[in-house]
Parts: structure tokens; C-alpha cells; sequence
């Protein structure tokens, strides 16, 4: 390989080897490290990282061990334009995936990365997603010349040493390389090879195109695994709940980003609602198994937390912001002139702000911290984390949740009649577009169980994949729609939203337990009257009506564009294609 080497190398895998040595020698760099996920490692890592600039350290003692990264104006976001699948025929892929040839694809891609790290270090990045000795967990290994990868992929993953211990002698791996080709856009793209258990990512520095384990490994290839395998990989948070009686349940749900996915994540109880306990087991990707026993067993693969800055604070998540109050990488915050980072929804915004482009900044243009900025924490870190994040076996799943940012149609909390009904829920979840996303914002597109980005495979063989799933569970969990962000005529909010979002789930959490009664309506279970309690709150009921209210002539509107996306789609599963029948004669 003619590249100087440091790192623990002591891996006796004879493919990783050989593998790492064929793309050293492909990519030529002047350097490899393989790393090992000690403290020691990192504090050498942080040291390369400032030294070239990629990183800046803030203030010690305001944000102890915490970094700065700025990110290339051009790469800010995932780019789903340059996202491919390439499996043997487009129709593997589906019509929501961008297909690409597997073969003149890599050809293409190792063309733009031959000789690309020359002078450039090579790090070796061993990682295990998901706790270790789960049936779930498995090993990647990503190739990359960006030690802001390697950083933050030590934040994210349980990498190092652990990954190649779990890895063994003989055991499987997904390969994944990474080079960033000088940020140049035209030589953008981020390409998964599902027969290979293959990735490679180019021309790109920006977290979600780039941490291989997260979108790429844990869903969208997850999610192939998945079906052959007989598992679920899903863009869902994980969290036990706990209520004044001691009962303790836990709860999945996927929501597009920005729809309250990490505040629902860390919820911290109201007041008023004195008894309870909520902790996190994952903000972002779930695992799913079916159990001996019948029901649905969840782990999080993840090791860290990779959230959206803006909105974040002490009112909307004070767990969050403990969370990042040490150890984290913040990406295009603003900065303030004593060392710290802010954001929009943080407050009152200091004197001498820099923006994220590194300008001066004043109140009034554009955005200080660019809308999808990010921080990058350990889950470590969370004072509420769940003993569970750790448990090899994952934890039994009472409820689903789905869900997205709708001004108006979809009532507040809506529950299915049955695991086939909310799988049709799912199905043709919509949320209005967000800038985790480049394109337009604030368009509303069909986002079905939070995975049109991520989803592997044909959406129509995935929908099938979760009937499948649901007819081998003899107790599945429950499934529930829901909808924070419904608006009145004036454009206000009709529910407050945030830690408040606790009394929601407590009458999901009633259902799951058969505490409570529901009513039926053409959309499925909801409510009675009182079903939700209200007590110290200061909503009006009249307020908690209109959040509820089923609006027959937009749901016909909405109806009319399921049919056109099962359309799109073409081969929808003939029990959801009943479903929709269903609720268009119910709506009339």
C-alpha cells in the first residue's frame, strides 16, 4: 500500500484486510489509521481536526469538550437527488427510489476516487450498530478520507475496537468508502449496493450522506436486510414510559424531521402531570423483531444523537440541551463572540453573533444558524437515557406512532382498528417538506412510515413486508395517528404541543392497557369525550374539538390523493388498496 499506518491493525479477518488494501491501494492515500474508539484516539483526532480547520473548540468552560464545524455552503443537507439504490433491475428499487446500474455505478464512482486521497489520511472506521451480543446488531466498516466523519462517527456508533471484536475472525461486515473529492457537487452521489452490503459516498462532508451507519447501513439497507431476513428497520424513536401507578410501556414512532420526533424522543413531563416518567432509548432508528412471545422487540442501533439545532432549547427540550451541554460537535450554528453556539428558538440573541457562513449577523436577515444545522452528542449523555438503550434483547413495543406536520386534516390522535389499518395510516402519512431535505420547504408530500427517503426497496414490497410482519405477531402493538400541529382558521396552533404531548399519549397508553373506551368514526378509534385529560392546562375544550374535528369535504380531498399516490406507487398490497376503499365509502 506504500501508506504509513498507525491503529490497531491486529484484526485477523482475512476479507477486511484485503478489502482495506484494495481500496488503499485504489484511493492511494499517504496515510491509514484504523481506529480504536479510545478517549486518547479522539483527543489525538480533535487535535488534526483543529489544526486543519475543520474544527474550532468552543468556550471550556460554557460547552466542555465541545467543537465547531462549518460545513461547505453547497453541502448542508441530504441530497436525495444524489442518492441511489442500485439493485439489478429499477423495479427492485421502486418508483420512489433513484435506480442506478450497480455496476456502471461503482465503475463510475471508483473512477472519481482513484488516487483522490493522495496526501491525505485514510481512517479505517470499525463500527457496531447496535448493542453488543443483540441478534440485531451487525459490524460496518467505513473507509474515509474526513476525520470529521471519523469523529463523529465515534459520537454515533460504538466504534473501534468493540466493532472488530464483534466483528471476529470470519464474520460479516457491510463494506463502506467514503471520499470527499474536494466537496465538488458534480461528483455527488451516495450509492447503496444491497446484494454486496456495499456503500460508497462521494463528493460530500455533510452527516446524513456521509455517517454511512446511519441512513445508509441502519435504514435504507437495513431495511432490505430486513425483509429477507424476517426484521424491521425503521426511522423510529423508541421510549419507555412510565405512569403514576407504576405501569411501564414502551412506545415507537416515526415522524419526518421536523415534526417533534427528538422532542417526543426526550419528552420531559409537565408539571401538571405529576407521577409520570418518560425515557429515551432512541431518537432516530429503530430495529424491530418479532419475539418468541408473540409481540414486537425493538433495539436502537445508534450510539449518539444527530438533531436539528434550530427550535431546540430549555422550553422545547431541556433534555436535549443537556444532552449537548459537553462533548458535542455543532455544525453551521451560529457562533457568539465568548465561544458558544446559538441557534434561532434559543432565545434572545446575543450581541456580536457570527452566522453560519461565518459572517457578521443581524437580526432581521437571513437566518443565523442555517435551518438544518445540527449537533452531534453522545447518548451517554442523556440524563434520561433508559437502562434498556443497552439490553441486547431490546425492549417489547406496546404502541406505534405515526404521524406528521399536517396544518390541517388529520385529527390530533386517531387510533387504527387493526395492525392492517395502520399500516394503511401509515401508508399514506403526508407531512409538509423541511430543510433536513435540499428542495422546497413546506411542501406537502406522502412520507409513509417516515421512510420515503430511506426505504431501500419498492414501497409496495415494503407495505407488504409490514402485513407480513403484523400476521406473525399474536399480541402486535397497537397503532396510532397523530398530528401536533394542527391550525385554526387564524393560522394558531390548536394544541400546545411539546411536553404537553404527554396527555396524548396517555390515553394511547390507556387503550394499549384497555383502561379506557373509544369511539369509532370513518377514520378509526378516537376519543370520547374527556378521553384526554385537560386538567391545569388552560385549553378550552372547544380548542381540543376543533384539533379533533373530521372535516368531510377535505377528507375527500385527501382521499382522492391517496388513490393517486397508491397509484404512483402501482403494486400496493390489495388489503391497503381495501382499506382505502373502506374510508372513502365511510366518508361518503
Amino acid at each position: 500500500m506504500n501508506a504509513a499506518m498507525s491503529g490497531p491493525t491486529s484484526s485477523n479477518h482475512p476479507g477486511l484486510a484485503a478489502w482495506v488494501a484494495e481500496m488503499a491501494a485504489h484511493c492511494r492515500p499517504a496515510r491509514i489509521h484504523w481506529c480504536d474508539g479510545s478517549a486518547e484516539e479522539r483527543t489525538g483526532l480533535l487535535a488534526v481536526a483543529q489544526a486543519a480547520g475543520v474544527l474550532e473548540p468552543l468556550d471550556p468552560v460554557r460547552r466542555p469538550g465541545c467543537w465547531y464545524h462549518r460545513s461547505n455552503p453547497g453541502d448542508v443537507a441530504r441530497v436525495e437527488e444524489c442518492t441511489w439504490i442500485c439493485t439489478p433491475t429499477a423495479d427492485e428499487a421502486g418508483p420512489t427510489n433513484r435506480w442506478a446500474d450497480p455496476d456502471e455505478t461503482r465503475r463510475r464512482l471508483l473512477g472519481w476516487l482513484a488516487g483522490s486521497m493522495a496526501g491525505r489520511t485514510l481512517y479505517v472506521v470499525p463500527y457496531l450498530m447496535g448493542p453488543p451480543g443483540s441478534p440485531l446488531a451487525r459490524v460496518g466498516i467505513e473507509l474515509t478520507d474526513s476525520v470529521y466523519v471519523a469523529l463523529s462517527m465515534g459520537i454515533m456508533t460504538r466504534m473501534g475496537r468493540i466493532a472488530l471484536d464483534a466483528l471476529g475472525d470470519d464474520g460479516r461486515f457491510n463494506r463502506g468508502l467514503h471520499g470527499m473529492l474536494d466537496l465538488d457537487p458534480a461528483k455527488r452521489a451516495i450509492a447503496h449496493f444491497p446484494q454486496d452490503d456495499a456503500i460508497i459516498s462521494t463528493g460530500s462532508n455533510y452527516g446524513g450522506n456521509v455517517l454511512l451507519g446511519k441512513k445508509c447501513l441502519a435504514l435504507r439497507l437495513g431495511s432490505w436486510a430486513g425483509r429477507r431476513e424476517g426484521w424491521m428497520a425503521e426511522h423510529m424513536l423508541i421510549v419507555a414510559i412510565t405512569d403514576p401507578a407504576g405501569r411501564r410501556s414502551h412506545v415507537a414512532a416515526a415522524f419526518p424531521s421536523a415534526c417533534g420526533k427528538t422532542n417526543l424522543a426526550m419528552l420531559t413531563p409537565p408539571a401538571r402531570m405529576p407521577g409520570w416518567k418518560v425515557e429515551t432509548i432512541g431518537d432516530d432508528i429503530a430495529w424491530l423483531r418479532p419475539g418468541p412471545d408473540g409481540r414486537l422487540w425493538a433495539i436502537n442501533p445508534e450510539n449518539g444523537y444527530f438533531g436539528v439545532a434550530p427550535g431546540t432549547s430549555p422550553a422545547t427540550n431541556p433534555v436535549a440541551m443537556a444532552t449537548i451541554a459537553r462533548d458535542t460537535i455543532f455544525t453551521n450554528t451560529g457562533r457568539t463572540a465568548d465561544g458558544d453556539v446559538w441557534w434561532e428558538g434559543l432565545g434572545p440573541a446575543p450581541v456580536g453573533l457570527t452566522d453560519w457562513r461565518g459572517r457578521p449577523w443581524r437580526p432581521g436577515g437571513e437566518p443565523c444558524a442555517h435551518p438544518n444545522s445540527r449537533f452531534a452528542a453522545p447518548m451517554a449523555n442523556n440524563p434520561m437515557l433508559a437502562a434498556a438503550a443497552h439490553d441486547p434483547a431490546g425492549v417489547p413495543i406496546d404502541a406505534i406512532i405515526v404521524g406528521g406536520r399536517r396544518a390541517d386534516t388529520y385529527p390530533l390522535v386517531i387510533e387504527a382498528r387493526d395492525w392492517t389499518h395502520g399500516t394503511y395510516l401509515a401508508s399514506v402519512m403526508g407531512s409538509e417538506t423541511t430543510a433536513a431535505a435540499a428542495g422546497v420547504v413546506g411542501r406537502v408530500r406522502r412520507d409513509p412510515m417516515a421512510m420515503l427517503p430511506f426505504c431501500g426497496y419498492h414501497m409496495g414490497d415494503y407495505w407488504d413486508h409490514w402485513l407480513a410482519t403484523g400476521a406473525r405477531l399474536t399480541r402486535p402493538p397497537r397503532i396510532f395517528h397523530v398530528n401536533w400541529f394542527r391550525k385554526d382558521a387564524a393560522g394558531a396552533w390548536l394544541w400546545p404541543g411539546f411536553g404537553e404531548n404527554l396527555r396524548v399519549l396517555a390515553w394511547i397508553l390507556a387503550r394499549c392497557q384497555g383502561r379506557v373506551d373509544a369511539e369509532a368514526s370513518p377514520l378509526g378509534l378516537r376519543p370520547m369525550t374527556g378521553g384526554i385529560p385537560l386538567d391545569g392546562l388552560g385549553l378550552a375544550p372547544e380548542r381540543l374539538a376543533l384539533a379533533q374535528r373530521l372535516d368531510r369535504d377535505e377528507w375527500r380531498s385527501e382521499l382522492l390523493d391517496q388513490a393517486a399516490w397508491y397509484d404512483r406507487i402501482g403494486r400496493v398490497p390489495a388489503a391497503l388498496r381495501t382499506e382505502l376503499r373502506k374510508a372513502t365509502t365511510a366518508i361518503g
